[in-house]
């Protein structure tokens, strides 16, 4: 992580969902890196500091989802990514299974909301130029996910 530290306090002003995300990016950090086991990973990040402020629901939603759903949301993205996704940062691949996730089953979250909180992610937590790649990937993602959506809102 070259921004911020991923056990920084979350930023200030931003929404109880926005911390949630950040959150479980947080969350899906540790277990790329560790494998570690996802209950022990969620229990360690609701002790964290300004945890209460974020959305608990969508925070579970996300980190259980995500590590469920992780091989058909890998599938998915397989084929927009340029590289293996070994070969992804850990960060870009953690905002990238988050932004699928939403993509695919928060249908109520705006496909354009869900790729600008990915990207908001990943330039707070990613290296310099990952936001633009998340942008791409998962805009690339919404145009099969939210076919209908996307060919509405570019009319």
């Amino acid at each position: 992580m070259t921004n911020k530290s991923l056990h920084a306090n979350p930023s200030k002003n931003r929404t109880p969902r926005h911390r949630a995300r950040e959150f479980a990016l947080q969350g899906l950090y540790q277990w790329l890196l560790n494998n570690e086991d996802v209950g022990a990973i969620e229990a360690h990040i609701r002790e964290a500091h300004g945890f209460d402020k974020a959305d608990a629901a969508h925070f579970d939603a996300l980190l259980y989802g995500s590590i469920k759903d992780v091989a058909s949301l890998r599938a998915g993205l397989s084929p927009l990514i340029d590289r293996p996704i070994k070969e992804l940062s850990p960060v870009e691949h953690a905002a990238l299974l988050i932004g699928a996730f939403e993509l695919q089953n928060h249908i109520e979250i705006p496909y354009k909301v869900v790729i600008n909180e990915a990207v908001e992610l990943t330039k707070s937590f990613g290296g310099i130029d990952g936001h633009k790649y998340v942008n791409g990937v998962l805009d690339r993602f919404a145009a099969k996910a939210r076919e209908v959506e996307v060919n509405a809102a570019r009319k």
